[in-house]
């Protein structure tokens, strides 16, 4: 099985180990720079992130695709921040400018109060509600120029007709999450389903359920959503120079728990109200280091605020590592540290071509003995 590699962009070089202060600039050199390092180092994906008070991910996402020739765009897209009709025509746009090279990655809102700074006050249910509804729009704009109406609980419009189609008339749709709404419009409408990194076990019982979801909604199995995984490696060339840099970057996430600079959150001392940081919390309590080197003291720093379980270990540990959830049915996978630059080159230089390596070479061993992916992967037992 093919694996896609995402990365992350941002306007500037501030980290969450390294913030800079609060209202710093774009600086648009590390932007150009910083995607063309992911476009040079064979990275398929970067996501344009997405909260109240940072940067605009169209704008953001333009200069990305302006800039390189092979990545494609995430664009982060809250419902409530722009109407479906003007988001169809914005991503379209950008789809014809970078030649097919869009996804859309939808936010239905796992925090109140962020979501109350721009003025959404739907429960939760509704959120999600509101998102079913505006993936069917978008879906529906993008196929065709010809008008048409809606008119349910969250939106309503007469006569749209968007000029402005998608290469292909499509672009992929992402959705995350880990409650049952997430799961269920997900498994039925996305093309991707993006899940933070958890233990093996856990990670399958979720894909199972997104299948379950794709499958109750009448998807064959051939059409169910690609599987996302998301991780924060720790690395270097032996175990040892690893875990000393994970611990060097335990203490500066510690320290700089309550910082807010350079258009990064400041982490919360609440409990969170998303289902999957309440997981990831959850799991921490079993231990620090789960599966190969699953990593989970950077999770209780953060109070797991948004992707933070760490992959700790050398190079080849990373790559095993990353290997094992492709074998569980990951088909991209989102690798980003916490020296957002420097992290993104060591990758590209040894975990990228590691796991392609031996990717290419399963799949050559597996067609010279005329055994299928499917049934090797069988082979493979999963530890509880």
């Amino acid at each position: 099985m093919p694996v896609e590699f995402i990365s992350a962009t941002f306007a500037n070089a501030s980290t969450e180990l390294a913030p800079l202060p609060a209202g710093s600039p774009v600086d648009v050199d590390f932007l150009v720079r910083y995607a063309r390092v992911l476009d040079d180092y064979g990275y398929n994906y970067t996501l344009i992130p997405y909260h109240s008070g940072g940067f605009d991910p169209f704008t953001l996402g333009a200069t990305v695709l302006a800039v390189t020739k092979n990545i494609k765009i995430i664009i982060a897209l809250r419902p409530n921040t722009i109407f479906p009709t003007v988001a169809a025509r914005k991503l379209s746009t950008l789809s014809q400018l970078g030649a097919g090279r869009v996804v859309v990655h939808f936010i239905a809102g796992g925090n109140d109060a962020e979501q109350a700074r721009e003025g959404d006050y739907l429960s939760k249910t509704e959120r999600y509600g509101r998102l079913e509804d505006y993936i069917k729009i978008l879906r529906r704009a993008w196929s065709s120029s010809e008008p048409f109406d809606w008119d349910t609980k969250y939106y309503k419009f007469q006569g749209f007709a968007n000029g402005v189609l998608p290469v292909n008339k499509h672009i992929d749709v992402s959705v995350g999450g880990s409650s049952d709404d997430a799961y269920r419009i997900g498994g039925a409408l996305g093309d991707i389903f993006g899940l933070w990194g958890e233990p093996l076990k856990e990670t399958k019982e979720q894909i199972d359920r997104i299948y379950a979801a794709a499958k109750a909604a009448g998807r064959p199995d051939g059409d169910r959503p690609r599987i996302w995984v998301t991780f924060r490696p720790i690395v270097a060339e032996t175990d040892d120079l690893a875990w000393e840099k994970a611990h060097r970057t335990l203490d500066l996430l510690s320290k700089g728990r309550n910082a807010s600079a350079g258009g990064w959150p400041r982490a919360s001392v609440a409990d969170p109200q998303n289902v999957g940081s309440q997981r990831l919390l959850e799991i921490a309590k079993r231990g620090d280091v789960q599966d190969r080197a699953l990593w989970y003291p950077t999770v209780t720093a953060t109070n797991a605020q948004g992707a933070s379980t760490a992959l700790v270990g050398s190079y080849q540990t990373v790559i095993d590592s990353l290997l094992d959830y492709a074998e569980l049915g990951a088909e991209l996978i989102s690798i980003r540290g916490y020296s957002n630059f420097d992290d993104a080159v060591d990758y590209g230089r040894y975990i990228l071509p590691g796991v392609r390596a031996a990717l290419a070479e399963k799949a050559a061993t597996n067609g010279s003995n005329g055994e299928t992916n499917g049934d090797a992967s069988k082979k493979r037992k999963v530890e509880a």
